[in-house]
């Protein structure tokens, strides 16, 4: 493996603040395509200053040709792109190979959401006489009335909530800390979910994690989104359910009614506006089919077709 693979993710790690999720994703997708370069090289090692555009486009195809999603090759090729652009700030290679290489077009998709009338619901489906139904609602109030990332939540400590005030501060993407909203249905849900959590396991520390099992150990990611998902497939037929529906919806419901791009570019911690802008895609489409169903000219002729003149 490249020293300066080592050395190109303790820069990450330490300069731009990446998550260890993300840097073991570096990792996988960096040691995939060394992997693939010394096969081409007969199983011989290739120093960084011997790769060319070639092999880097010859990964690529090699990876259509496996299956893997265009999504998956995009990411691949950034972590590449990435890796050799440190490579050439840092004067460890002359040329850079991946500059002018592109990855597949990918095909725009629309977030998932839920209806407003969905998010409402789902809301409502955990049980109420139980420490984990409890527990349940409160998280998925905070996922839909504050727009948290999945890790934010389960980063989130109890010093960082400020009941008086109605604010929680979570700790984004790079380290960066932003304030949200408490809302007042997410408010409810938490305290009565606290209460529960001190008469289950006892009183916690400012320091704890607020969303914990029955043995007040941190929940792991996959049993969220499992939950999550579950409650979520009891209303809504849609493919790609999970926690992260919650944060689409909790956008475009704002937008729905109104709101600013810019408030909710900086509610979700977004660096950049045009992440944000998917949403009013979303907003959108869904006036779309409103008017679609609606409308008595919107081409729905079968409907009105014996109807008479209509100019008159």
């Amino acid at each position: 493996m490249w020293l300066e693979l080592d050395q190109f993710l303790h820069y990450l790690k330490n300069e731009r603040l990446y998550s260890d999720y993300t840097l073991e994703a570096y990792r996988n997708d960096l040691a995939q395509f060394i992997e693939f370069a010394e096969r081409k090289n007969n199983d011989q090692t290739v120093e960084p200053e011997e790769v060319k555009t070639l092999l880097i486009r010859t990964f690529l195809g090699h990876l259509l040709k496996l299956g893997l999603q265009k999504r998956s090759i995009t990411r691949k090729l950034s972590a590449i792109k990435s890796f050799f652009k440190y490579l050439f700030r840092n004067e460890l290679i002359q040329v850079n190979p991946a500059t002018i290489v592109s990855g597949p077009r990918l095909d725009r998709r629309l977030p998932v959401v839920l209806s407003m009338e969905q998010a409402r619901q789902v809301m409502t489906l955990p049980p109420d006489d139980s420490f984990e139904g409890l527990r349940d609602r409160a998280i998925l109030e905070l996922l839909y009335g504050s727009g948290l990332r999945l890790g934010e939540l389960l980063a989130l400590t109890l010093e960082k909530v400020d009941f008086a005030s109605e604010l929680i501060r979570v700790m984004g993407k790079r380290q960066k800390e932003r304030l949200l909203p408490l809302g007042t249905y997410a408010r409810r849900a938490l305290e009565t979910y606290l209460t529960a959590r001190e008469s289950e396991i006892g009183r916690p520390k400012a320091n704890s994690v607020v969303f914990v099992n029955s043995r007040g150990e941190a929940l792991y990611p996959l049993a969220v989104q499992k939950m999550a998902k579950a409650y979520m497939q009891e209303l809504s037929e849609q493919r790609g359910l999970s926690p992260h529906v919650l944060r689409h919806s909790f956008a475009t419901h704002l937008l729905d009614n109104g709101a600013d791009l810019f408030a909710v570019k900086e509610l979700l911690g977004h660096e950049s506006l045009s992440t944000t802008q998917i949403y009013t895609h979303v907003s959108m489409e869904r006036l779309k089919d409103v008017y679609r169903q609606a409308h008595p000219r919107a081409g729905n002729v079968k409907k009105n077709e014996g109807e008479g003149n209509p100019e008159e």
